[in-house]
């Protein structure tokens, strides 16, 4: 019997927030991987730019923006995406914003937008293209937690309740779309510096703590993400599901280090 391929060869995935950071990373990953990647995010700039790069890899693409608040704007993406490719295989939704700030006076416009986004922007996508993919009875869907799904991070509860959200919310997925053929998962990154929360790291005594409580002892390179990626999308995770799989270098490990 033949072990199953962790190659991701006749797939077509669609990468949200997919243009930048974190996401970026992913989509070229898929892409080395085998995958047809529509990478996509709300700066036309950057969605040509990484659709660029990922035809620098040999693959088939689509430049399309979207905004994961604004529901027409993934009806058309996955729309186009069918007209071109006439599937989806894959799914990441990798679309999030971040504040720091006391939450004793937090305000609750940033706190609606940041669960927009983060929560509520993923669960458009799955909805959108998760109906294709039942449809179909085969799909992978990607969710992007976070370490904050399960520890607290100091002034940042938005955030922080947005991943944990967004790890139940992949659980129930998969309770309900598994046995029809639809796996969903997430990945959770420990710190991996990006735009999103340079300004949190950089020589702060945050940034220090951070590495301090990271038994690795440095913070994660983006391409360290994209094994788990590829694993959880391809037929070798067919019985993985409802799983949020860490990648942190060993922070939600950590207890004394020394």
């Amino acid at each position: 019997m033949n072990p199953p391929t962790l190659g991701l060869s006749l797939r077509t995935a669609v990468v949200i927030g997919g243009t930048s950071g974190i996401g970026r990373e992913l989509a070229l990953g898929l892409a080395a991987a085998g995958a047809d990647v529509v990478a996509s995010s709300r700066r036309a700039d950057q969605v040509e730019s990484t659709a660029g790069e990922i035809e620098s890899l040999g693959r088939q693409t689509l430049r399309i923006a979207c905004d994961v608040c604004d529901r027409s704007s993934l009806e058309n993406l996955l729309a186009k995406t069918l007209e071109r490719f006439g599937k989806v295989d894959i799914l990441v939704n990798c679309a999030g914003k971040t504040k720091r700030a006391p939450t004793v006076d937090f305000p609750e416009e940033s706190w609606r937008d940041i669960l927009e986004t983060n929560l509520t922007g993923t669960l458009r996508g799955c909805q959108i293209f998760g109906k294709h993919m039942l449809e179909r009875g085969y799909g992978r869907i990607i969710n992007i937690a976070s370490i904050a799904t399960f520890v607290s991070l100091m002034e940042v509860a938005a955030y922080s309740a947005s991943k944990a959200a967004v790890g139940a919310l992949t659980r129930s997925l998969a309770l309900e779309w598994s046995s029809r053929g639809v796996m969903v998962n997430a990945i959770a990154p420990g710190v991996f510096p990006t735009a999103l929360n340079a300004e949190l790291l950089d020589g702060t005594n945050r940034g220090r703590e951070l590495l301090a409580r990271t038994p690795m002892g440095r913070f994660g390179k983006p391409e360290e993400l994209v094994g788990a990626a590829v694993y959880l999308a391809s037929d070798a995770a067919s019985f993985t599901t409802g799983q949020i799989l860490v990648v942190d270098g060993g922070f939600l490990a950590s207890g004394v280090n020394q």
